[in-house]
């Protein structure tokens, strides 16, 4: 007899021992945790330039893309037909896109680092004149409570001992581990300069040859689900692209846009650290929810070293700066991208934030969103199934108006 794999022992069969292979990997990757950490550190360090590369080409398709299409349609403009026009083309997007991105990159270090220097030097120079400033300043607001002024020049007076005992009785004598990790902080330089070499490698290759790795992934898929199936898997992976691709570049705009006008406001009033903190302000904003007050702080913080007032304008500024990019400007330029609501942004953004750090802050919303669309349709189809209605008011139980609390009412009367 011939035994064929879509006979039901034989599908119970392979489906049980699955169960038990994957219980047991599950097992030992509990029970050996560290050792798996450690593999797990190993290969992250060893694909590091491969997700940068892949990385990089992501955030640089929409250039590449764009360019690519212009110089083509240029190449073969009124029905001439060039042997090599699309070599041509990807050859030029790909120098542009790669051309942009150093641009980008040279930019922010040339606006971050020198103001960073002159920043941490400066507040060196005015930190003690602003303490003594401060504790004059509290001498005459607080005349009338001097309980709170002997607390509050204590604590002027421990940080200013602290920071003395810092710098005498930790930097001075532990010189040489300082300069061992210093020695070991440039090898580490290093080896990210080298890593990123090679992912701008990877990310060329990447961009030039993203259709054809398309496509292969399209053969596979076709060949190994059926048919609907397959275009389910498509679909939902052109739906996942779309979400991640409008989310992540549009909130890159929206953050440029908000550093430009920053750096523009800030000029005008004639405000200190306006290259600096305009950049802190920019970057942040890229963190959806918290961003604005994750730059906001540190920002007036540096203000308030050189001048109160300055901090207090800051602080005003921001706050319409931020009401203006969630009511006006974002809205504009991401849309509804996601096409979630204000708690499951917060939701996302907290648990991708405390499981990965900044980088789970900017995707958790992207992630969040994709799973919530498979979720709602999943829910959805079932419903539709049963014959019952997908729309969320017909679910909704408005415990809040007159006459239904008086009809519960007599209901409950009634009975």
């Amino acid at each position: 007899m011939k035994v064929s794999f879509d006979e039901k022992h034989i599908k119970w069969g392979l489906t049980a021992f699955l169960v038990v292979l994957c219980s047991i990997i599950v097992f030992f990757a509990i029970y050996r945790i560290d050792s798996v950490n450690k593999v797990l550190g190993i290969c992250v360090s060893i694909l590091t330039p491969f997700i940068y590369g892949l990385v990089m080409a992501y955030l640089l398709c929409p250039v590449y893309n764009f360019t690519v299409r212009g110089v083509y349609s240029l190449l073969n403009r009124r029905k001439r037909v060039f042997s090599r026009s699309l070599s041509f083309s990807k050859a030029v997007g790909t120098f542009v896109s790669i051309t942009v991105m150093l641009v980008i990159i040279t930019g922010i270090l040339w606006m971050i680092i020198p103001g960073l220097v002159e920043s941490i030097t400066k507040i060196i120079k005015i930190l003690p004149s602003s303490m003594e400033e401060l504790k004059a300043w509290l001498d005459v607001k607080l005349t009338n409570m001097p309980e709170v002024k002997n607390v509050l020049d204590g604590w002027i007076n421990n940080f200013t001992k602290n920071a003395i005992d810092f710098v005498t009785q930790t930097v001075l004598p532990e010189y040489s581990s300082i300069a061992t990790k210093i020695s070991e902080g440039v090898i580490g330089v290093l080896n990210v300069i080298k890593n990123f070499f090679i992912a701008i490698i990877i990310c060329v290759y990447f961009l030039n040859s993203k259709d054809t790795f398309a496509a292969q992934i399209k053969k596979i898929i076709l060949s190994v689900f059926k048919k609907n199936t397959a275009d389910e898997i498509l679909q939902g992976a052109a739906f996942t692209n779309k979400t991640f691709g409008g989310f992540i570049n549009g909130k890159l705009i929206d953050s440029l846009i908000i550093g430009i006008i920053c750096f523009i406001v800030m000029s005008i009033f004639g405000w200190e650290y306006t290259l600096l903190i305009s950049c802190i302000i920019g970057i942040t904003n890229i963190i959806p929810f918290f961003g604005p007050f994750i730059g906001a702080i540190p920002s007036a913080l540096l203000l308030l070293m050189v001048d109160y007032r300055q901090c207090v304008y800051f602080v005003i500024f921001i706050f319409i700066l931020q009401q203006f990019d969630g009511n006006i400007l974002g809205p504009k330029i991401l849309g509804d991208s996601t096409g979630l609501a204000s708690f499951w942004v917060l939701f996302a953004v907290l648990i991708g934030g405390g499981l990965f750090g900044f980088i789970g802050m900017v995707v958790g919303i992207p992630i969040f969103a994709v799973i919530y669309a498979y979720v709602s349709r999943a829910v959805n189809g079932k419903l539709r199934k049963r014959g019952l209605s997908t729309a969320l008011d017909e679910y909704r139980v408005d415990s809040y108006s007159v006459k239904n609390r008086d009809v519960r009412k007599m209901k409950k009367g009634g009975k």
